[in-house]
């Protein structure tokens, strides 16, 4: 026979922390279906296609082109050395002063070089699978958050649509490695978060939250160490990695505090403290920071790595607090300063400029795109043509990105909609940060990781819209239903269509089709975009 909750409150100890005054409502349990099974099939299988269609089409006389030219050397340069599967080989740094990246996005475009030699399927072949995965990733983000298929189908579709995605796969370029980590992690943290509330509710809902009023343990997160994992890989691909173990670190405590909070725990500010902040940096900080160290195995097994002997060959100042260490980790160290003092250096103050620089604030709406290849003066039927291919954002997608910012935070704020929190805290780790380093050359590139988390806010919007609205009374509209339809559905059709219709209209700045340059002028609709 069940008690109610006065009862069970009146029945237990008085040390026993009282249940929840509200009955919390039971979290959502997603049960995959044969429609997550198809759905994902068929965006699985669009992704591969535009991914690899025309993969080793850009490129000048078989050489790398854009910033291939500094990483697929460097990946070259790992297979050439390799020691054996586990340690790898290292970058011989030719022509460069230093390698300013971490080992790992080098090391994953050696094993598509390792498989397919030094030729553009070779070093772009890895890239193009995580461009898949990505596509995959921000699928699974969208519909874990939203248990909704249709709204990860939305995501899905999006994702497959956006230039700026797509372009990043097509290219042996590191982005595309630290976005599928990024949103891997993200993942990971809904799949843990939920997790912990269903784990938290069954202890409520059984009388079994304990009899501390620091709440209960939630037990091992396996969950959570798989998204250190994948912050640990981020990292050890770029250092703005750091951003998103900030960000997500924090995200993660606060929502178990939430949590704590939610079912009624008397101390849940020193239970979330006690409970679960420890395990969180271990997870979410110990673990990335041993992967990180982990990437830099070959570079210690090496006797002729950049630095490696900095302390013992005149490097190293002989009064540096780095000599107290041992030698290779006195270069390491050495190394990395090195690398901080290069980033630190190249500010738009210090004389470096680019034309295709872009500040945060121009991400937004996709202001200055970066121009990845270009072919022009060439002879074609209609006079002269050229073949142009541009990280490029489809404009349906990213000029939708300050509105839907504001509805996010619109719905959290006010309306106390959990499902945006993570896409939002996505968004904003691979955003503010760049803002308080304003004077930096930066890049269009940079937004990347951003994309991902744009469509899945976007993907939440459409699924608000969907069946919402009055009744469509034109018949042929009906008709072509097959039953009733409403004007929210209509206008998510609607939406989709565009971002299509657009996708197609500068598909040759995605894939370098020839194209007569009066084209290629007509769609240059911005002065900044040239």
């Amino acid at each position: 026979m069940s008690t109610s909750i006065s009862e069970r409150t009146r029945s237990a100890p008085a040390h026993q922390a009282p249940p929840a005054p509200v009955n919390p409502p039971a979290p959502r349990r997603y049960r995959w279906s044969p429609r997550d099974t198809w759905t994902t099939l068929i965006i699985a299988g669009l992704a591969f296609f535009t991914r690899f269609i025309g993969l080793t089409g850009p490129e000048v006389q078989g050489t790398p082109v854009f910033d291939e030219k500094h990483y697929v050397p460097q990946g070259w340069d790992m297979v050439r050395s390799w020691f054996n599967p586990v340690l790898g080989g290292i970058e011989a740094n030719p022509g460069y002063g230093l390698v300013v990246h971490p080992p790992l996005g080098k090391q994953l475009l050696a094993l598509g070089e390792l498989l397919f030699g030094y030729t553009p399927l070779g070093w772009r072949v890895m890239v193009a699978l995580f461009g898949v995965g990505t596509v995959l990733l921000t699928m699974a983000l969208a519909r874990r958050v939203s248990h909704s298929w249709q709204i990860g189908v939305y995501a899905g579709l999006l994702a497959v649509l956006d230039g700026v995605l797509l372009v990043s796969a097509k290219f042996g370029m590191l982005d595309m490695f630290q976005v599928f980590f990024v949103v891997a992690a993200a993942w990971a943290l809904a799949r843990d978060h939920q997790q912990m509330r269903e784990r938290l509710h069954d202890a409520w809902a059984t009388g079994r939250l304990g009899a501390s009023a620091f709440g209960p343990r939630f037990g091992f997160r396996w969950w959570r160490l798989a998204a250190g994992v994948f912050l640990g890989a981020a990292l050890s691909v770029k250092w703005s990695g750091l951003y998103y173990i900030a960000f997500f670190g924090l995200m993660s405590v606060l929502m178990d505090l939430a949590l704590r909070k939610r079912y009624g725990v008397r101390r849940y500010v020193v239970g979330t403290l006690v409970r679960d902040t420890l395990a969180a940096l271990a997870s979410l900080v110990l673990v990335p920071a041993l992967l990180y160290i982990w990437s830099w195995r070959a570079w210690f097994a090496s006797e002729t790595s950049v630095y490696r002997h900095a302390a013992t060959d005149g490097t190293l100042a002989a009064d540096s607090p780095l000599q107290l260490l041992p030698d290779a980790w006195a270069g390491w160290f050495h190394y990395h300063f090195s690398v901080l003092a290069f980033h630190g250096e190249l500010t738009t103050s210090n004389g470096h400029s680019h034309p295709w620089d872009s500040k945060p604030w121009s991400w937004l709406v996709a202001a200055r795109p970066i121009l990845y290849y270009s072919s022009t003066d060439i002879e074609c039927a209609t006079g002269t043509c050229r073949s142009m291919i541009y990280l490029f954002g489809t404009p349906a997608i990213w000029w939708l990105t300050v509105p839907v910012l504001l509805w996010g935070l619109w719905c959290v704020l006010i309306r106390r909609d959990r499902r945006w929190v993570i896409p939002l805290v996505g968004f904003a780790a691979g955003f503010l940060p760049w803002l308080a380093a304003y004077d930096r050359q930066m890049y269009f590139f940079y937004a990347t990781a951003l994309v991902p988390f744009t469509i899945v806010l976007l993907a939440l919007a459409l699924g608000q819209l969907t069946g919402r609205g009055p009744r469509v009374r034109q018949p042929w509209l009906r008709s072509v239903a097959r039953g009733d339809i409403r004007w929210g559905t209509l206008a998510v059709t609607a939406y989709l269509a565009l971002v299509l219709a657009m996708f197609l209209y500068f598909s040759p700045l995605f894939y370098g089709y020839l194209i007569p340059d009066g084209v290629y002028h007509q769609m240059m609709w911005l002065p900044s975009w040239t």
